[in-house]
C-alpha cells in the first residue's frame, strides 16, 4: 500500500503525516528530532491567539524555529474571531510562520468550562466566524489554516459533520479529526468510523487521529477511512522512530528494524543535544527528564538506572548513565501497540457553562475570558 502525498495550499506534506501540537513536548527541539526520522508536517505547540496580540514574552517565547524548518506549523488557540485574525497576521507577518492549525479539539476541564477548546463547535456561528477571519487573515500571504476537533462534546452532543462542513464552507484546507468525543478526553477507543463519516461528507482532506500507536495502524486507518493522512500525537512520545516508520510504510518499503536499547540511548542524547541548544544545559536536561520512562518503557534497565535518568541534571551525566547500559538489548516486543502518555478514562461530564448546550448558537455573548488562564496548555 502506497499512501499519497497531501497538499494543504501551497504546503506539500510528503507522506502525510502530521506531528500533533503537544503542551510541553513539541518545542523546536523535538520537532527537529522528529523531523530528522522522516518528513512531514511538525506543529508547534498550541499557542494562545490572545497572548501573540498581546505580545507577552511567554508566549513569543515557545515561537522558537530551527533553521531547518522548510514550513514553520503553529497551532492557535482562540474564542475571539478578531484576536485569532490578528494573531494569524503577526504569526505570518512577524514570524514568517508557513500553516496555521486551530484548536477545537482540547478537552481540558480549565479550557471547557469557559467555552473554549473542544466545547466551541457547538456554538456553530462562533467556530464559522472564527474560521472566516482565520482564513482570511492568512489568505494575503498564502497561507493554509486547518483545524482540528473532536467528534463532539459526548455522544448526545456531535459536532464533527457540522464542523467539517463550516471548515469546508469558509476556506480551511483540511480537518483532523480526533475520533474521540470530549467526554471521553483520551480513555477508551477511538472511533475510526467517525472519521470515515467525515471523509464522506465533504470535500477537503481529512486528516484521522487516535490510536495510532505502530506505522501500521496508520495503514489501517487510512485503509478503512479513506482518510489523507494521519496526526500522531502520543504514539510518538519516546519513540521519534515512528516518523521514520511512517515514511517507509507509506513509500510501501519494508519496516525498518526495531532499534536496540543502544540505538533508543543515541536517540535520547540527541534529544538532550537539541535541548540543551534551546534552553542551555541546566534547563534542557530538566525538561528531558519526564520523556526518560517513555524511552525506556519496557527495556530491563533497572530501577536506579531509571531514577537517576529522571533526576539527570547535565550532558556528561547523561552520557555516564546511558554508556553503562547494554546496547545490544532488542526493543521489547511487547510494547508495540501499547498505549503512551496520557490515558485514563471517561469524565463522568464535561465542564461545560452554564446553559451552554441550550443552544447551538453563541450569538453576541462574549467569551473572551476562555482565552485568559490558557497559554500552551
Amino acid at each position: 500500500m502506497q499512501v499519497p502525498p497531501l497538499r494543504l495550499g501551497r504546503v506539500p506534506v510528503d507522506p502525510p503525516v502530521v506531528l500533533a501540537p503537544m503542551a510541553g513536548i513539541t518545542n523546536s527541539a523535538y520537532r527537529q528530532l522528529c523531523r530528522e526520522q522522516g518528513a512531514g508536517l511538525y506543529v508547534c505547540e498550541m499557542i494562545t491567539s490572545r497572548g501573540i496580540v498581546e505580545r507577552i514574552p511567554r508566549t513569543f517565547s515557545m515561537l522558537t524555529f530551527d533553521p531547518g524548518e522548510a514550513v514553520r506549523s503553529v497551532q492557535l488557540y482562540g474564542v475571539d474571531a478578531g484576536v485569532m485574525a490578528r494573531a494569524t497576521t503577526i504569526l505570518c507577518e512577524e514570524f514568517g510562520v508557513g500553516h496555521v492549525d486551530l484548536n477545537f479539539g482540547c478537552p481540558v476541564p480549565k479550557v471547557t468550562r469557559r467555552g473554549g477548546g473542544g466545547a466551541l463547535p457547538w456554538k456553530r456561528d462562533r467556530l464559522a466566524a472564527i474560521l472566516t477571519a482565520t482564513v482570511q487573515a492568512a489568505e494575503p500571504y498564502g497561507v493554509p489554516v486547518t483545524m482540528k476537533t473532536r467528534i463532539g462534546i459526548d455522544t448526545d452532543h456531535e459536532t464533527f459533520l457540522d464542523a467539517g462542513r463550516i471548515a469546508q464552507e469558509t476556506g480551511c484546507a483540511a480537518i483532523a479529526l480526533h475520533a474521540r468525543t470530549v467526554k471521553q478526553s483520551y480513555g477508551g477507543q477511538a472511533d475510526w468510523s467517525r472519521i470515515a463519516e467525515l471523509v464522506d461528507a465533504v470535500d477537503i482532506p481529512v486528516l484521522g487521529n487516535g490510536d495510532i500507536w505502530e506505522a501500521a495502524d496508520a495503514l489501517a486507518m487510512i485503509e478503512a477511512t479513506g482518510c489523507a493522512g494521519v496526526v500522531i500525537g502520543r504514539g510518538c512520545l519516546g519513540r521519534p522512530w515512528l516518523f521514520r516508520d511512517l515514511a517507509a510504510a507509506f513509500a510501501g518499503e519494508p519496516a525498518p528494524p526495531l532499534p536496540n536499547l543502544g540505538e533508543v540511548a543515541a536517540m535520547v542524547y540527541r534529544h538532550a543535544e537539541l535541548l540543551a541548544e534551546l534552553e542551555g544545559e541546566t534547563h534542557g536536561l530538566r525538561d528531558l527528564r519526564k520523556h526518560m520512562a517513555w524511552y525506556f518503557k519496557g527495556f530491563p534497565v533497572g530501577g536506579d538506572v531509571r531514577r537517576s535518568l529522571a533526576m539527570v541534571s547535565s550532558l556528561a551525566e547523561l552520557r555516564v548513565l546511558l554508556d553503562g547500559l547494554d546496547p545490544s538489548l532488542p526493543f521489547p516486543d511487547a510494547e508495540l501497540g501499547s498505549p503512551r502518555g496520557r490515558q485514563g478514562s471517561a469524565r463522568d461530564k464535561v465542564v461545560l457553562p452554564f446553559g451552554w448546550l441550550d443552544s447551538d448558537c453563541l450569538g453576541d455573548t462574549d467569551i473572551a475570558d476562555a482565552e485568559s488562564d490558557v497559554s500552551g496548555g
